[in-house]
């Protein structure tokens, strides 16, 4: 069985199946365990009729906040099948559905709580709740994660990537450079859309004096923004791998 008391000691391997260093989970630990507390007072206050008191009957696999915490970032990090992901921590595949959609709200309302969710409303990116963002060093680049292929031949032409030669969702990101934060995460659009188009629909709004840092996916993608800095690239010179590609590691400012 996975658990965290064994999993925390091996670092590469804990942030290799919950996305988090055990640092950062441990900052996580305890607003999760406020909420699912919080929740749990509520469903008692709406009446519910409990057939044991609070610690009576058959004890679970999931009985500390720990291993709820550590389920449902493996369930987040890895997305296994149930079944698999109840080998993995000693439950039925019933348990384990049951948890799964118990523990998500919570853990979405727990990552509100510390401010670290990414924006989704690109108008309010360059205003948040806590008034206008500072100006900083940000890099715009587009993800795809790969997907079931459709049965629809149309809506498999339309997931199609042909530069990984795959199925897949695609969605664009915003990411602080410095802290490597994410700041900003679009819509999800189809995986045959092009890295430039999404950004174009999504309209972002970028605080003032932004330095953007984009790849050659985005270009001619010109925001409203301090600076906007690519790659240069030049002919090929020799033989070398490096020479090959053409890119000198240089940044092209322009804005």
């Amino acid at each position: 069985m996975l658990e965290y008391h064994r999993l925390k000691k091996n670092r590469r391997k804990f942030l290799a199946l919950t996305g988090l260093t055990p640092k950062e989970f441990r900052m996580l630990l305890p607003v999760f365990s406020e909420v699912y507390e919080q929740a749990r007072v509520d469903t008692t206050q709406r009446g519910t009729v409990r057939r044991r008191a609070v610690g009576g009957g058959r004890k679970g696999q999931l009985r500390v906040a720990e291993q709820k915490l550590l389920f449902i970032l493996v369930y987040q990090k890895a997305y296994p099948l149930q079944a698999l992901l109840g080998e993995v921590f000693e439950l039925s595949q019933p348990r384990v559905n049951h948890w799964v959609h118990h523990l998500l709200p919570l853990l979405q309302q727990a990552l509100e709580a510390l401010e670290v969710v990414p924006e989704r409303r690109p108008s309010q990116f360059a205003h948040p709740a806590g008034g206008k963002r500072e100006a900083v060093e940000l890099i715009i680049d587009g993800t795809d994660r790969r997907r079931q292929r459709p049965q629809s031949p149309a809506k498999q032409a339309l997931h199609y990537s042909g530069k990984h030669k795959t199925h897949c969702d695609k969605n664009v990101v915003v990411v602080q450079a410095k802290t490597t934060r994410v700041g900003y995460l679009s819509q999800t659009y189809a995986g045959k859309t092009h890295d430039k188009k999404i950004a174009d629909l999504e309209a972002l709004c970028y605080p003032p004096h932004t330095i953007l840092y984009k790849d050659t996916g985005f270009q001619g993608y010109e925001p409203v923004v301090g600076q906007t800095r690519q790659p240069k690239k030049s002919r090929a010179r020799g033989n070398s791998r490096r020479a090959r590609s053409g890119t000198t590691g240089r940044w092209r400012a322009s804005g």
